[in-house]
């Protein structure tokens, strides 16, 4: 029979002794490992989701934003423009965009 350790990190709880008596006489080694199983989740599967809502939530923002500050250009270009352009006319019908400085 060739030396085998034993399996894991349990090994520096077992009596060498114990062991190789076990292994040359050929019985069993019997190890109890006490562990607790984890009652809850882990963590990360509440941080993941979370994260996620957290980009998108951040994202939605970020697509307001935008939309506000093209709004605002926009907004500012035709006050511009009206302001340039003085009344329209179209067959003897005349639209003042903006109002004149004067009145």
């Amino acid at each position: 029979m060739a030396h085998r350790d034993p399996p894991g990190i349990v090994a520096p709880h077992i009596p060498a002794d114990a062991y190789r008596r076990a292994e040359a006489t050929g019985q069993p080694v019997v190890i109890v490992v006490h562990a607790t199983d984890p009652t809850g989740r882990a963590l990360r599967h509440y941080l993941f989701p979370v994260v996620v809502a957290g980009a998108a939530a951040m994202g939605g923002w970020g697509l307001v934003a935008a939309l506000c500050a093209l709004l605002d250009a926009a907004a500012h270009t035709v006050t511009v423009i009206a302001q340039t352009a003085g009344p329209i006319g179209i067959g003897g019908i005349t639209l003042k965009l903006a109002r004149s400085k004067s009145n």
